[in-house]
């Protein structure tokens, strides 16, 4: 009798939705990026802008029009539900990551999905780190890393990237090497309208 082959398969994935904004920036909107440098706020290894709405301004509005799209292409394919609910981007910034810099670990919260632009990065050198949520209750020491046995996984990123994944995974950005600066758009969505069943007492509005 043939011996049958073992499956392994996974459940309730987690979501990192990667896609390109399909186009260069242009010199009103690079022009606008870099003035924003001048006027920051300190984190914690690295710099962010004083603009916490950075995509409500004019020189941005394009570039809104592309995450807005992709925002709702993410809540179609991952969350896809049938209550009658609109995404909308909350906050948005700029992060400036010079050499030897970083971003430290961390989520963010009051939002259901973050997002990630990169306005300028170096695929050879620049990567997001995502780590699984909870603990290992055993740490045997691994062979060979893959997707089961990870607690951490990264995606190397470069110019024009975006990247959506769900706000309570945990994240960072490791020392940047190289010489150019790292320039990401960071952002939040929630969503606006009705979830949930009201003869199921599970109705809600926002």
């Amino acid at each position: 009798m043939k011996a049958i082959e073992p499956t392994i398969t996974g459940i309730f994935p987690t979501p990192i939705y990667i896609t390109q904004l399909g186009r260069k920036f242009s010199d009103k909107e690079n022009k606008f990026i870099d003035k924003n440098k001048k006027n920051i706020n300190v984190n914690e290894g690295n710099v962010a802008s004083k603009n916490s709405y950075i995509l409500n301004s004019k020189e941005l509005i394009n570039i809104k029009k592309k995450l807005n799209k992709v925002i709702k292409d993410y809540f179609d394919k991952v969350i896809n539900t049938t209550n009658s609910i609109e995404p909308y981007i909350t906050q948005s910034w700029i992060n400036y990551t010079e050499k030897n810099q970083y971003h430290h670990k961390h989520s963010h919260a009051n939002s259901l999905v973050s997002g990630i632009l990169y306005l300028n990065a170096d695929i050879k050198t620049d990567k997001i780190f995502f780590f699984k949520p909870g603990y290992d209750l055993f740490k045997p020491e691994i062979k060979n890393f893959n997707v089961w046995n990870s607690s951490t996984w990264f995606f190397p990123v470069d110019t024009g990237k975006i990247i959506l994944f769900p706000s309570s995974l945990i994240h960072e950005v490791q020392y940047k090497q190289g010489i150019d600066t790292r320039v990401s758009l960071s952002f939040n969505v929630f969503f606006k309208g009705s979830i949930g069943v009201e003869i199921e007492l599970t109705k809600l509005i926002l």
